[in-house]
């Protein structure tokens, strides 16, 4: 789950990137759950004939992204 220690266990040497690599895996399943959460509502809706209003999608992005000319 979300709420789980990245790191168990004994070691004390534990890298900088294995904790970064962790972080960023346990948040890409987050996300990933998020996605499939919001697939199954569409499909509810679908089946029930509900028609939903679009709204614009969010997009996370970094500060460089959102600094950059477009």
């Amino acid at each position: 789950m979300a709420r789980e220690p990245i790191v168990t266990g004994g070691e004390d040497d534990v890298s900088a990137d294995r904790l970064k690599n962790a972080a960023a895996t346990k948040k890409l399943a987050i996300f990933d759950a998020f996605e499939i959460l919001n697939r199954i509502n569409e499909e509810e809706n679908m089946l029930n004939n509900i028609t939903k209003v679009e709204e614009p999608k969010k997009v996370f992005s970094g500060f460089a992204e959102n600094r950059s000319k477009k």
